[in-house]
């Protein structure tokens, strides 16, 4: 059996699906690694709204996905980026994912960690960003979830320098009754955050950040780099106080950071583990054996798939990412939040298809053929 795809070129070729996956189970918790998926939301494909409409929400298959990443011994990175937050989901919507993925996880025994940022205001005076920041905090916290600390459109807006961030950080971090999470997201996932930490030259923004760190060591837990540069992320690694870890947010590079070199490596939070979630644990539970070829024989070839689907312009990763939910049976439909299931084109999802069955990532690939095929008869594509 064969389906016709297209090409980047435009021409139709034949591709034979696999028709067996990748034999993957649940297993044991990992012990060298804490590793993260930040996982998408799924939208309500028979709400009527517009792409300006607040999101409305499929919350039953949404909680359902997270089951899925936790009983493969993910952590659930939530209401991040991954989850279209300021594409499509706003902070009322973010408000109740944390609430009720925070429950569930505390009914099944995963681990979360929520995203905290600034979506109230679209700009502001510093201490009105600082007051968004607070209640995004408040939330978090009541729920019982770790704190990640976004990087914020508002306060890239308005900062005059490093010392306004020094200031807004510093005070969030005294006041977090938790060690947090500080997160670093490129201007590649997101425009509005050029010049993010004071400076458009990055040793100069990476000294700001670092300076944060140092600062309040005892309330980092971590940091997610989200720079898509493997060497600037190594270098940062290793000025990090001594008890601060680096969750690596570099989809290009994750597998050489994940296994990591004589001084050191990085933990993981990630958007390609939501769709690569069983296969990312499959690899971690061979690293915590010792075994890092074994753990790069199985991630290595996954950074195709991922780069294919990060590929510029990044933002729009997270329509990837739903395709295979919906081509892994994960959801019924394929319908995002604020539309974006048409940011990509037909010839992007039909590599993505071959990429992601090539490694045996669909759970049932004759499902996932069928529903290829539904969407290329959408376009006009005869089998």
């Amino acid at each position: 059996m064969t389906i016709r795809l297209p090409g980047a070129d435009g021409v139709l070729k034949a591709y034979s699906p696999r028709t067996e996956p990748l034999a993957l189970s649940t297993g044991a918790p990992f012990t060298s690694r804490t590793v993260f998926s930040a996982a998408h939301v799924v939208a309500d494909p028979y709400a009527d709204v517009s792409p300006d409409s607040p999101a409305a929400v499929d919350w039953d298959a949404t909680l359902a996905f997270r089951r899925h990443l936790w009983s493969h011994g993910l952590g659930v990175a939530e209401a991040m980026d991954t989850a279209q937050r300021g594409m499509g989901l706003d902070w009322a919507g973010a408000a109740e994912l944390i609430r009720r993925s925070a429950a569930e996880a505390k009914a099944v025994g995963g681990r979360i960690a929520c995203g905290v940022g600034t979506d109230q205001v679209a700009s502001g005076s510093l201490g009105e960003i600082r007051k968004a920041y607070e209640e995004q905090l408040a939330v978090v916290e009541e729920s019982g979830a770790q704190a990640i600390l976004m990087a914020s459109r508002a306060l890239a807006a308005t900062a005059q320098g490093p010392e306004d961030y020094l200031e807004i950080y510093g005070h969030l971090l005294r006041q977090a009754a938790e060690p947090v999470v500080l997160h670093w997201l490129g201007p590649m996932f997101d425009p509005a955050l050029e010049g993010y930490w004071g400076s458009s030259d990055l040793d100069t923004a990476t000294d700001t950040f670092l300076d944060v760190i140092a600062a309040h060591p005892d309330k980092v837990d971590g940091i997610k780099v989200s720079l898509l540069d493997a060497q600037r992320e190594i270098d940062i690694r290793r000025r990090l106080p001594v008890g601060v870890r680096c969750y690596t947010g570099d989809d290009f590079n994750y597998p050489e950071l994940i296994a990591g070199d004589e001084k050191g490596f990085s933990h993981a939070l990630l958007g390609i583990f939501d769709p690569l979630g069983p296969l990312a644990a499959e690899a971690v539970r061979v690293l915590d054996t010792g075994n890092v070829q074994g753990f790069r024989d199985l991630l290595d070839p996954t950074v195709e798939l991922s780069r294919h689907l990060f590929q510029t312009p990044t933002r729009f990763y997270k329509t990837g990412v739903v395709f295979l939910a919906w081509l892994s049976g994960h959801q019924s439909h394929f319908t995002m939040v604020g539309g974006l299931q048409s940011a990509r084109s037909l010839p992007h999802f039909a590599r993505a298809y071959e990429l992601a069955d090539g490694l045996g990532l669909f759970p049932d690939p004759a499902l996932a053929e069928a529903r290829m095929k539904n969407l290329l008869s959408l376009y006009g594509v005869a089998q």
